[in-house]
């Protein structure tokens, strides 16, 4: 395809040097024509003297370039007219306006190179106008999940100040206030991460562990979140050992639990699952819950991307996100399945001799 789209970008540049060329060449013949008449009618004597074939060939040159410079800036104007629409364009899309797009009418429309940047550029509006669309909506969300905690932490702390209160009210409150803080903290500490890993382009910290220990570690990390929907575990775990970034791994895992906790409806089952496939090791988690419709699906590891729209469960759009890149940083990938029967996230990483490898 790359092939393809430099062959026809070659072809415009070849037809546009074709067409200057024949405007010379055009300009050339026109002036040496219109010399040679008037010199036979008289009009205009030459000679045949050396200083006469010197002044044919100034007249000749100083014609052509007078003409052909008027003709270059008449005819010009064609292939330049789409260049000045991709640049208007692309100054509206700067300038915000991300709902401009490109489309081209009649030949140039039809055009192999033309329709292949004017998809392009399509393309990349779109893309920008959803991720604006993203960061807006996670911004409205995020203000509001953060501004919720701490109005709670300022309430009960106020409550706190003016006494009279039971020692089992004091420590509901306390319980109250610790709750809030962790949940403030865990969001900052998601944000913090994103910015990390998003600018993170080589895997440091790689080391050899045990992946099963660490994966039972990140349930026991859960305890509180999934001992009050009274969920079970299903975990089918041999012993494992890869090789990664231990830390950046133990975030994959905590988030995809905590998805997984977070959209099981209560007392259901919570399914992990490790084991090779074709020389990589694949670690599932599953859910019993809401399905994700095929637009979900296409979007959910897209950055402040979330599929609950109501918001009625906790989160930013933030975790997936940072699965989808911690995993690309470890040669790997990641994906989702989702039916009648639950929801099922896959990831797949390099065995341990190909790690070791590279």
């Amino acid at each position: 395809m790359k092939g393809k789209g430099k062959k026809h970008r070659f072809a415009l540049t070849a037809l546009f040097s074709l067409v200057v060329l024949i405007l010379l060449a055009i300009t050339s013949v026109l002036i040496s024509t219109v010399i040679v008449i008037l010199n036979h009618t008289g009009v205009l004597h030459i000679g045949n003297s050396a200083f006469a074939s010197d002044l044919y060939a100034a007249v000749l040159m100083l014609s052509s370039v007078v003409i052909g410079t008027v003709l270059a800036s008449t005819v010009g104007v064609l292939p330049l007219k789409p260049v000045n629409k991709i640049i208007n364009t692309l100054n509206r899309l700067a300038d915000g306006d991300y709902h401009a797009r490109l489309s081209f009418n009649g030949p140039l429309g039809r055009s192999r190179t033309i329709r292949e940047i004017t998809d392009s550029f399509n393309a990349m509006a779109a893309e920008l106008e959803n991720t604006e669309m993203l960061r807006a909506d996670f911004v409205n969300n995020f203000s509001h999940e953060f501004k919720t905690p701490i109005v709670s932490i300022a309430g009960f702390a106020k409550l706190l100040k003016h006494g009279n209160l039971s020692e089992a009210e004091r420590l509901e409150y306390l319980d109250i206030i610790e709750r809030e803080s962790l949940r403030l903290s865990d969001m900052a500490t998601n944000v913090l991460n994103m910015t990390k890993v998003e600018n993170q382009t080589i895997l440091t910290d790689i080391t050899a562990f045990n992946l099963s220990e660490q994966l039972r570690s990140c349930v026991l990390l859960l305890e509180e979140k999934w001992s009050k929907k009274r969920l079970s575990w299903n975990i089918d775990l041999d012993e494992y050992t890869i090789y990664g970034n231990e830390e950046l791994l133990g975030d994959v895992w905590v988030n995809l639990l905590d998805n997984a906790i977070k959209f099981s409806p209560p007392g259901e089952t919570v399914t992990i699952t490790v084991a090779e496939q074709g020389g990589q090791t694949a670690v599932s988690v599953a859910n019993r819950g809401s399905t994700l419709d095929p637009a979900s699906k296409q979007r959910i590891f897209q950055k402040f991307y979330q599929a609950d729209h109501s918001h009625a469960t906790e989160g930013n759009g933030i975790g997936l996100a940072i699965v989808k890149r911690v995993v690309e940083l470890h040669s790997g990938s990641v994906s989702v399945e989702s039916d009648d029967a639950g929801t099922r996230f896959t990831v797949l990483l390099p065995s341990r001799q190909r790690q070791a490898a590279q």
